[in-house]
């Protein structure tokens, strides 16, 4: 699968929009990573990489249990 560029800034369209990933915190009770990643259907490091920008944004906050991080 190939994804689109934008045509000026030569960025790649994002496929998962930031309400996405949102929505998908707010559905899971405990919203580990792993479960927001198959929620939304990407991968656990792209799942990581948008959550910790929403966390730099002040959208979600990130609690560490063990070794997961749980999104709220």
């Amino acid at each position: 699968m190939t994804a689109d560029r934008d045509e000026e800034s030569g960025k790649f369209t994002e496929q998962y929009s930031r309400e996405t990933f949102l929505k998908a915190v707010n559905s899971l009770e405990n919203a580990t990573t792993a479960q927001v990643a198959e929620k939304v259907g990407c991968s656990y490091d792209l799942a990581y990489r948008r959550l910790k920008g929403l966390e730099e944004e002040e959208e979600v906050t990130r609690t560490e249990i063990g070794s997961s991080f749980v999104w709220s």
